[in-house]
C-alpha cells in the first residue's frame, strides 16, 4: 500500500477505522499502522479515537490534475494535461532541469505536495510543509539565449500578482527582483534557472513557491516577515490557485516571448512595493543607499543616490527598506 492511497482516503478529514482502511486498501491492520506512522513523519496531524479510528485533523486539499484542469483556460490545458504531481521530492526545479536534459521540455510543468530541498533566492531553503503550500516549476523555451532572462523574473512576478488578484487576494505588491509581498510580508518567491546556448536556443525553468497555509510548519528559520493566504477562500482550494497561476504564466510568457519586458514594465511599476522609498541595496559586501525609482526598460533597478542614478541588474543584490 502506498502513502498516496491512504492519504486519499484520509484527506476528507473524517474518521476511518483500521478495518475500513485495511479493507479499502486491501492490506492488514498492521500494514495500515505502518502507513499511519509514515504520515506522522510528514508532520501531518493525525487523531485517533477508540471505536472511531483515525483522521487527519482538518483534512487535506490534495493536488489533482483533473481538479486543476476543471478551472483552467484553453491555452493552459496542454501543459496541465501532461503535468507531473509528486507526493514528495527534493525540488520541482531539479525535476524540470532533468527533463530538459532529456531534450525539448517546453511547457513541462511539475508540482509537489512536499519539497525536501526547496530553494529560494541565494540558495536559501524554502520552508515546505506537506500539502499546505504550492511549489511548482514550468519550462519555457526561448531563442535569444541569456538575453531572454532580461526582466523575465519581473514578468513572472506580474503573472503571479495577476493570479492572486483573480483569486480575490488584496494587498499584493512586488519587491524587486523576485518576491511577491502581501501587506508588506513575503508571500511568494521566484527562482529562474537556464539551460542551453547562452547566445541561442535555451530553456528556462521557472520555479514558483507560494505560502498558502503555513500552520504547523516550523518557521523559526525564516529570516524575514512572511505571509500566507489563510483568511482567503482560495487557501482551501490549492488546485484552483494552481490553475490560476499556470493560466497567468502561460499568457504572460507567450506575450513576453514576442515583446519582452517592455510589455509589462508599467504594470510591474504599478505594483512596486518600494518605489519612491529610501532603501539600501546590497551588492556583495557593499551597501548603497538611495531612493528606489522603479526599473528601466530591461528590468534593472533604478536607484537615485547622492552621486546620481545607478542601475542594478540582479546578481547578489538584496533590497532593504529604510522606511
Amino acid at each position: 500500500m502506498s502513502t498516496e492511497k491512504i492519504l486519499q482516503v484520509l484527506a476528507d478529514g473524517e474518521f476511518h477505522s483500521g478495518e475500513e482502511l485495511g479493507a479499502a486498501l486491501g492490506v492488514s491492520r498492521a500494514a495500515v499502522w505502518k502507513q499511519l506512522q509514515k504520515l506522522e513523519a510528514l508532520n501531518i496531524e493525525l487523531e485517533s479515537q477508540k471505536g472511531r479510528g483515525y483522521r487527519i485533523v482538518g483534512g487535506l486539499n490534495l493536488l489533482s490534475r483533473d481538479a486543476v484542469l476543471a478551472s483552467s483556460g484553453e491555452a493552459s490545458r496542454p501543459f496541465i494535461e501532461s503535468m507531473d504531481i509528486f507526493n514528495e521530492l527534493a525540488s520541482t526545479n531539479e525535476v524540470a532541469l532533468a527533463r530538459i536534459a532529456e531534450g525539448d521540455a517546453h511547457g513541462y510543468c511539475c508540482t509537489a505536495e512536499l519539497q525536501l530541498s526547496g530553494r529560494g533566492r541565494r540558495g536559501r531553503q524554502w520552508v515546505s510543509p506537506f500539502a499546505r503550500n504550492l511549489y511548482f516549476s514550468m519550462v519555457w523555451q526561448f531563442h535569444s539565449g541569456a538575453s531572454a532572462l532580461e526582466g523575465l523574473s519581473l514578468c513572472v512576478g506580474v503573472a503571479v500578482a495577476r493570479a492572486l488578484k483573480n483569486a480575490g487576494v488584496d494587498g499584493v505588491a512586488l519587491k524587486w527582483p523576485n518576491d511577491i509581498l502581501l501587506d508588506g510580508r513575503k508571500l511568494a518567491g521566484i527562482l529562474l534557472e537556464m539551460q542551453g546556448d547562452p547566445a541561442g536556443l535555451c530553456q528556462v525553468v521557472i520555479g514558483v513557491g507560494v505560502n498558502v497555509k503555513m500552520s504547523g510548519a516550523d518557521t523559526s528559520g525564516i529570516q524575514q516577515p512572511w505571509a500566507d493566504l489563510r483568511g482567503y477562500d482560495i487557501a482551501d482550494d490549492r488546485n484552483r490557485l494552481l490553475s490560476l497561476l499556470i493560466d497567468a504564466l502561460v499568457d504572460v510568457l507567450t506575450q513576453y516571448s514576442r515583446g519582452g519586458f517592455a510589455l509589462y514594465r508599467d504594470e510591474w511599476q504599478s505594483l512596486d512595493a518600494y518605489r519612491g522609498r529610501e532603501v539600501m541595496v546590497q551588492l556583495g559586501d557593499t551597501w548603497v543607499s538611495g531612493v528606489a525609482e522603479g526599473v528601466d526598460q530591461g528590468g534593472g533597478l533604478l536607484l537615485r543616490t547622492d552621486k546620481g542614478t545607478r542601475v542594478f541588474n540582479g546578481g547578489e543584490v538584496s533590497l532593504r527598506s529604510l522606511s
